[in-house]
């Protein structure tokens, strides 16, 4: 029986219109759902990294890595397991101004799981937690009863415990676009 595992997949790319949908198309033509997707600039200037967690077996996984590589705006994608990467999600919380000041319990609330207020209003404060996926979800849990007014977690962000020799690639690659 092929295993189920949980992967992060990191693209390193061009920043050029239509290669989202090229690379989300790549995923719905192989029923795969997608569990998280964070994009960002990478260490080298005009370089995207794109961030895709996954559930799936390693060869699913290999087979997809290949066909994205296959698009003409892909400089490389790799794959890696949870146990290769450090990896944080961040989550925002916005809660009613009076609970802040008329519930203790909230107070402690914020500090037991190590968040942090970011902004105060009269109407409104947001609480800002980075952590793994079930350390937000259940700061999610304890400020529900309190009337979590929004609520909205990133994508994964991650990296590498050991190199991806992907600098080099990416060095090469920016040193060819400024010739």
């Amino acid at each position: 029986m092929t295993e189920i595992t949980r992967y992060t997949i990191s693209i390193y790319s061009e920043n050029n219109i239509g290669l989202l949908n090229r690379i989300s198309a790549i995923f719905l033509k192989r029923h795969i759902n997608v569990l998280s997707f964070s994009t960002s600039q990478s260490e080298i200037p005009g370089v995207f990294r794109f961030v895709i967690v996954v559930k799936m077996t390693e060869s699913g996984v290999k087979k997809i890595v290949q066909q994205i590589e296959k698009q003409v705006d892909v400089i490389k994608a790799f794959y890696h397991t949870d146990e290769e990467t450090i990896f944080q999600e961040s989550a925002l919380y916005k809660v009613k101004s009076s609970y802040l000041f008329e519930e203790r319990q909230i107070q402690n609330i914020i500090k037991d799981s190590h968040a942090n207020i970011v902004t105060v209003s009269p109407e409104f404060f947001v609480i800002e937690k980075t952590g793994f996926r079930h350390e937000t979800e259940k700061l999610r849990e304890d400020l529900a009863p309190y009337g979590l007014l929004q609520f909205v977690r990133s994508g994964r962000i991650s990296v590498t415990k050991s190199p991806m020799g992907i600098s080099e690639i990416l060095n090469n690659f920016n040193n060819q676009n400024n010739d």
